[in-house]
């Protein structure tokens, strides 16, 4: 127990020094450079990040995207779901479906923006687009799932007479459920890359998107770092949220399942 309290305070320890070594680049950076229209110093990005909490326009933007962002990444992961299940039983689904899941993994997520502009609007882009990154990701995650559960498994439960819910939660979830957080990992990430993109080419008023154009647009560097840093900590804290959740479902899974 002491020699794994030692290691993960030692992990601790490094990642801080990983961080403090590349702050420590960025202001090298930043006064090589001797310019703030060009990069500002970490100590500048954090002064206008605390100038810019305080407004009330702050709260706003983070949550005009946030909403559209993670409603994107909900939709998807439910769809996605619910057509990996379909494909595992229809095969004409999981067929029609391969083409418009390849399709999507090799355009461009500008040229989407593009066009999603021309169709909807910029109001809800980053949930379209969102979505059109994550639903992949999601589906194929976990149809890889279903298909590779133990058959032997699932046949023995229809032997004995095991009810399709029970089937349903004791086998297949546990065993998708690896599948599902891998894609949720991925997607994540992903959602919040695309749909700042979305916003930051739509410019939606009142959008994350939009003050980081407009800090691109007025050459303010400090205000494009700050605003930078928003959207990494709230992907970041609701990554790991998440993952938390599923974490935590998965051990009461586990639970019961002895």
């Amino acid at each position: 127990m002491k020699a794994s309290t030692t290691f993960r305070n030692k992990k601790i320890i490094y990642k801080i020094l990983a961080i403090v070594f590349w702050l420590l680049v960025w202001e090298g950076v930043a006064r090589a450079a001797g310019s703030e229209l060009i990069i500002c110093s970490p100590l500048v990005a954090l002064k206008r990040l605390c100038e810019l909490v305080t407004t009330p326009e702050f709260g706003r933007a983070v949550l005009f995207s946030s909403v559209r962002i993670l409603g994107g990444f909900f939709s998807a992961l439910f769809l996605g779901i619910a057509f990996a299940a379909l494909s595992s039983r229809f095969a004409v689904i999981k067929t029609l479906l391969e083409p418009i899941t390849s399709v999507i993994k090799a355009t461009p997520v500008a040229s989407f923006i593009i066009l999603a502009i021309i169709w909807f609007g910029s109001r809800n882009l980053s949930l379209f687009i969102s979505f059109l990154m994550v639903f992949p990701v999601i589906y194929l995650n976990v149809l890889e799932g279903i298909e590779r559960t133990d058959r032997g498994l699932v046949e023995m439960a229809r032997v004995f007479g095991v009810g399709r819910l029970k089937t349903l939660a004791y086998i297949y979830f546990p065993q998708v459920l690896p599948f599902l957080m891998s894609g949720c990992s991925v997607a994540l990430g992903l959602c919040w890359k695309s749909g700042v993109a979305a916003e930051v080419i739509g410019i939606p008023t009142g959008s994350v998107g939009e003050k980081l154009y407009k800090a691109k647009l007025y050459f303010e560097t400090g205000d494009l770092l700050a605003w930078t840093a928003v959207i990494i900590l709230v992907s970041v804290i609701f990554e790991r949220l998440f993952m938390l959740l599923l974490k935590l479902i998965r051990k009461k899974i586990e639970g019961v399942g002895r």
